[in-house]
């Protein structure tokens, strides 16, 4: 059924009104896509929840869908797509816990893709246990000066900022010690170097810090608020990569179809047929899951679909990309490169046989599959938690490899 104005909120119609408007005043057949962002975040459509000036209207966060879908039917850019650890997660944590300063400075750059960000949580001594992390910030006057270690870092390497995760006091119990800056991707104290993956690409990074000096002024939040700081990142981080909701029979199960409908009909045997069908359903209920949690969010209840969504994410790709693979027969086994590149965007892919690479990282990023079963072992199902010697004992007498 159309939608049509009478049946619009006075939200809805005013979201309507702006992005036609927007598409209208900058056509994106003939408009920058800088342009046309910065039209957009000055409209207030950037994100519509954010405040009146910085990107938002101060509406309920639902009627964004409306703005992503109008200007995706419209051959517009986005965002989320050339600046995806920006738009969907720094960006949220700067709204969230930032000055007023650094909201007016960052939050504009950041939409339009003039400026990307990357997250700097994970360390090589602390990936699933972010709160375990070493990396150290000392004040010294109006700066502090950081020395450590980051790895995975996506897109650093093309990154003018970064949401950075350091310890301040090494005395507090693990949680409370840390502290959430905003960084200087390009001080000559920030080395970035390539981790290349097994698509012979290189868009994950390791990041050393080494007397970096960060002003004060950009610390997110106060001192000790680094690990709240992190789960707001988090959160958003968990519904980026596992919340979104698709077209039916869209997106990745879209892309297995596709090889399906291309097969010989002699291939198409009943026990293939059967497979695909399976994931089809799988995929079509996590559609569905993801209805109810954006919903449920919009109560003021999000329920544990976040992690839901996160973790069947993951595996659900992989399978799916998996049976790709079989189907294509030896042809899955044809690799166009190996050749080392720096990609500019994250999770780009020219072949089934690349999607197929790629999605096996799926499981690891974001938090691990096997963490978020044991958030919702834990925090759903109520199962006893794992043993935990650490939780009461300050950071630096708690045994370290």
């Amino acid at each position: 059924m159309t939608v049509t104005e009478s049946t619009l909120t006075a939200d809805e119609q005013q979201v309507t009104d702006l992005v036609e408007h927007l598409i209208e005043a900058h056509p994106p057949s003939s408009t920058s896509a800088v342009d046309f962002l910065g039209a957009q975040f000055d409209l207030g459509l950037a994100w519509v929840h954010f405040d009146e000036g910085l990107g938002g209207l101060g509406m309920n966060p639902k009627l964004q869908r409306l703005v992503n879908e109008r200007v995706r039917s419209a051959g517009g850019p986005s965002s989320m797509a050339r600046n995806p650890i920006g738009y969907g997660m720094c960006g949220p944590t700067v709204q969230a816990w930032g000055s007023e300063q650094q909201k007016q400075r960052y939050l504009r750059p950041l939409f339009t893709c003039e400026e990307i960000w990357c997250q700097l949580f994970s360390e090589p001594g602390s990936g699933s246990d972010f709160a375990g992390l070493s990396s150290k910030g000392v004040r010294d006057g109006d700066e502090w000066v950081v020395n450590g270690q980051k790895v995975w870092t996506t897109l650093a390497h093309v990154s003018r900022w970064g949401l950075l995760v350091v310890r301040t006091d090494p005395e507090a119990v693990k949680h409370a010690g840390l502290t959430a800056f905003v960084v200087d991707m390009q001080a000559d104290t920030v080395e970035t170097r390539p981790l290349r993956q097994m698509t012979g690409e290189a868009e994950f990074n390791e990041v050393y810090f080494t007397d970096t000096r960060i002003p004060h002024d950009e610390m997110l939040g106060n001192p000790g608020d680094g690990w709240r700081v992190s789960l707001t990142t988090l959160m958003n981080e968990r519904t980026s990569i596992g919340g979104s909701i698709p077209a039916r029979g869209s997106g990745t199960i879209g892309d297995l179809l596709s090889v399906w409908n291309d097969l010989p009909v002699d291939r198409r045997d009943v026990a293939a047929r059967d497979r695909v069908t399976a994931l089809w359903i799988r995929a079509e209920v996590h559609r569905l899951t993801n209805i109810r949690a954006n919903q449920n969010r919009r109560l003021g209840d999000p329920g544990p679909e976040g992690s839901i969504g996160k973790m069947e994410s993951a595996n659900l790709n992989k399978a799916i990309y998996e049976e790709m693979v079989d189907l294509l027969g030896a042809e899955g086994m044809l690799y166009g490169s190996y050749e080392m590149v720096r990609p500019e965007m994250t999770m780009g892919a020219d072949s089934l046989q690349k999607k197929f690479l790629r999605s096996r990282a799926n499981s690891i990023e974001g938090g691990t599959t096997e963490v978020m079963q044991n958030i919702l072992g834990e925090r759903v199902l109520g199962l006893p938690g794992d043993v935990r010697v650490d939780r009461d004992v300050p950071w630096s007498q708690v045994p370290r490899n």
